[in-house]
């Protein structure tokens, strides 16, 4: 997917801007925004979008426009996870260090006289000492300063955090529309993202569909053998090979529980449940430490072929 700085056309999500539009045009605008929904839905694409409107930047071409995608306007501050250079990825949490830059930015005169509007993107990360850093500040919220909150899990974040927020939870993203984004791919895997484009471009990346077969032989009950190391070495070279297995063997361990619970087996709706926080666990710790992934997966399998 474009970068959300750099993406200038919005999907799907109109009855949401529309929320903050009329929010804006009846001078009642709330302080604090927490938009919501699953991963790759658009939620800091739209929070950008929104970003562009506060600061007279919805023209690419104009000068707050290209300040806002070039990363240079002074009125706009984007937090999310830091990329850890020794390990060359994104780290697992936002620290209070990330989210300190926000006091001093809000308390400062815009520098354009208008708003000053801070992005927290991928709000579920903050660490507990981030969560009270931007609390503190939601409780006091300076004048003329907006804060967009984005999350793929509302529930993860402090209860206090979500009761000071406006809520903004994006709806799926419609097959037309999807068709429309993606048409490059496949109608399977266009059904199996749920109305999410960066979902749908994360699946596709399982070309082949060998990690899908994998997940379906898994969640079918067949258990590890000597024929699947070869398989399982290959996800574990990939660059998103692991965290495709883990989404995929996850979605599956959900929807068995949501089955068996609904079937009022509520025996083996537990123990799926259990086996799928354990595997969000095992990744995790996996990628946290940066842990031999093929041993992790045959983990996983380990795990889920038991049932």
């Amino acid at each position: 997917m474009t970068d959300p700085r750099h993406t200038f056309e919005l999907w799907g999500h109109e009855e949401a801007e529309n929320v903050f539009r009329t929010a804006l045009a009846s001078g009642r605008l709330h302080h604090a925004w927490l938009i919501s929904g699953p991963a790759g839905i658009g939620k800091a694409t739209l929070a950008f979008r929104l970003a562009r409107l506060l600061l007279n930047g919805e023209d690419p071409d104009s000068p707050a426009g290209r300040r806002i995608t070039a990363a240079t306007h002074g009125d706009l501050l984007e937090i999310s996870r830091a990329v850890d250079e020794k390990k060359g990825r994104l780290r697992g949490e936002i620290t209070a260090a990330d989210v300190r830059p926000v006091q001093s930015f809000l308390h400062h005169t815009a520098t354009e006289g208008g708003w000053r509007v801070v992005i927290v993107d991928g709000a579920e990360f903050l660490n507990r000492f981030a969560a009270n850093a931007l609390l503190k500040i939601l409780e006091e919220p300076p004048p003329q300063a907006i804060l967009l909150l984005t999350t793929a899990s509302p529930g993860k974040l402090l209860p206090t955090i979500r009761s000071r927020c406006r809520a903004l939870a994006l709806s799926p993203v419609s097959d037309q529309d999807m068709r429309a984004i993606l048409p490059d791919v496949s109608e399977d895997v266009l059904a199996r993202a749920h109305g999410s484009p960066g979902r749908a471009l994360f699946l596709a990346q399982d070309r082949d569909g060998a990690i899908a077969g994998f997940v379906a032989e898994i969640l079918a009950g067949k258990a590890l053998t000597a024929e699947m190391l070869p398989l399982i070495d290959r996800i574990a070279r990939e660059t998103e090979g692991f965290a495709l297995l883990c989404d995929l063997l996850g979605e599956g361990l959900a929807e068995r529980a949501r089955s068996a619970a609904r079937r009022g087996d509520l025996l083996l709706a537990d123990s799926s449940a259990r086996q799928c926080s354990e595997l969000d666990t095992l990744k995790r710790q996996t990628d946290g430490f940066n842990l031999d992934k093929a041993q992790a997966i045959r983990q996983a399998v380990e795990r889920a072929a038991g049932m």
